[in-house]
């Protein structure tokens, strides 16, 4: 393989390589709402556990993405959290492994489940104020979970096959935004190579990803479309999506994938705003942005996180309030950057 580990984290990844390799039971898990590389990255890791001889399973906080199933070399090692299956596994596995975040509210209730487990973390984002213990493998200068996960296959010399192969490059591909963001290295387009090379079709992998969709996500947007506000002076964008729509159309958390684009997309942006209720009755917000904002301090105000362009988080209703009080911080977070000189 022509791309090497950088080597301010190469010691990191060997320690990574050795704790996963000592495992004979693994239990892998991601961030609420599993994305394209949190899903990847785990899909990899499984067949490259399973190809090592151990067991690896997959509970994740929220179901895995009905999407991103053609990525699992076997369904069946997916297990729903809070299962019968699930809490067996648990109590007998002798690791768990955590991608795609070092935040314990990240994981939901997998914090309980996996809190007496060794645990290795390998991560991307920034680090933020209630980071999970274990083995550390976490560098914010990666552009994706996926990254490090190729670190670590590449230290133990594989085996490499096609899933953890196709599962980096999605990670790469969803978390670079189509190798579209500023965290596109060239590590990043080399890494995209030697998977390409291991027999990835970049064009296939765009198609499941990127190229279709279900009618429900276009009518879930005609709702939210009418909603687009857009503050010039501050240059915030920002939509909501009614409760009542997204009940009516049957849409789903993966329908709601690409749909923030909208608002940051627009001219005189520099920060976008998606808005949905969630069942708690809460309000969960997903934060991007165009410019110097760091949407990642953004949302750690309201107990979210993420990265410097792209993040999350959630607030109470009701949904007017939610709003009023979001763009209120957004306002500031644009107001301070401004003053640094970082925003006309």
């Amino acid at each position: 393989m022509g791309y090497r580990t950088p080597a301010h984290r190469a010691a990191a990844v060997k320690k990574a390589r050795s704790a996963l390799l000592a495992a004979r039971r693994a239990v892998l898990t991601t961030h609420l709402n599993a994305d394209g590389d949190g899903a990847g990255s785990e899909a990899a890791l499984a067949s490259w556990l399973r190809a090592n001889g151990a067991e690896a399973w997959i509970i994740n906080p929220t179901g895995f993405p009905d999407p991103l199933r053609f990525l699992m070399e076997n369904e069946d090692w997916i297990v729903t959290a809070g299962s019968k299956r699930a809490r067996e596994l648990c109590t007998t596995a002798d690791l768990a492994v955590v991608v795609d975040t070092g935040e314990v509210p990240r994981i939901g209730r997998m914090q309980d489940a996996i809190r007496e487990l060794p645990t290795v973390v390998i991560d991307h984002h920034p680090p933020g104020d209630q980071p999970i213990g274990g083995i550390s493998l976490r560098d914010p200068l990666a552009c994706a979970a996926a990254e490090l996960v190729c670190d670590v296959i590449t230290a133990a010399d594989g085996p490499w096959n096609h899933y953890m192969a196709q599962g980096i490059y999605v990670g790469l591909l969803t978390d670079t935004g189509g190798f579209r963001f500023e965290n596109t290295t060239p590590e990043c387009h080399e890494i995209a190579a030697e998977m390409i090379r291991l027999g990835v079709s970049s064009e296939a992998a765009y198609e499941r990803v990127y190229g279709w969709a279900p009618l429900r996500k276009y009518r879930l947007l005609q709702y939210a479309l009418k909603t687009l506000e857009h503050d010039a002076e501050f240059g915030i964008t920002w939509m909501a999506i009614p409760g009542a729509a997204y009940d009516e159309v049957g849409a789903t958390a993966n329908d709601l994938e690409g749909i923030v684009d909208i608002p940051r997309s627009i001219e005189g942006t520099q920060v976008g705003i998606l808005f949905r209720p969630i069942k708690s009755g809460e309000v969960k917000m997903s934060f991007r942005s165009n410019g110097p904002v760091d949407v990642n301090v953004l949302a750690r105000r309201f107990s979210g996180g993420g990265h410097v362009k792209a993040s999350g988080a959630v607030i109470a209703g009701p949904m007017e309030s939610a709003v009023e009080t979001v763009l209120a911080a957004a306002r500031q977070a644009v107001a301070r950057a401004r003053l640094d000189g970082e925003v006309e």
